[in-house]
């Protein structure tokens, strides 16, 4: 398991150059933090769109990721900057960019496929500074 921390992930997003977009839209649990700090780079609003698909160990908990949770776009939003931490199979973005299709949307994961991927090199699971350590 690979260790990151906050300076370097930072650093790898300065380095980004992203589109411009009229809102963040972060998947909860994994996305919030890469979402948040894409939001204030980029000094854009933010919502959080949560789905459950993977269990604790990272298993599908079901066939296709659920959506948990309503959020309210705001009026005049036509391009969307979708953030998770992880894609593998590309399910919850792929449900996510279902959920939003009347916008104009871009992926970006720290690692795994998606439109922009922060570290790309990186294959090996992520212990990421924002997961709350257990035990």
């Amino acid at each position: 398991m690979i260790s990151l921390d906050f300076p370097t992930i930072a650093e790898r997003l300065d380095a980004l150059e992203l589109p411009h977009v009229d809102l963040v839209v972060g998947i909860a649990t994994g996305g919030i933090a890469p979402a948040t700090l894409i939001a204030y780079k980029k000094r854009t609003d933010l919502l959080i769109l949560q789905f459950n698909y993977r269990d604790e160990q990272n298993k599908p908990r079901f066939e296709h990721p659920v959506r948990q949770s309503e959020i309210s776009i705001p009026d005049g939003v036509r391009s969307i900057l979708l953030v998770d931490d992880v894609s593998v199979s590309g399910k919850t973005l792929d449900a996510a960019r279902a959920f939003l299709k009347e916008y104009d949307i871009t992926t970006l994961v720290m690692k795994g496929k998606a439109d922009y991927v922060v570290l790309p090199e990186i294959g090996d699971c992520v212990d990421w500074p924002w997961k709350i350590k257990r035990g």
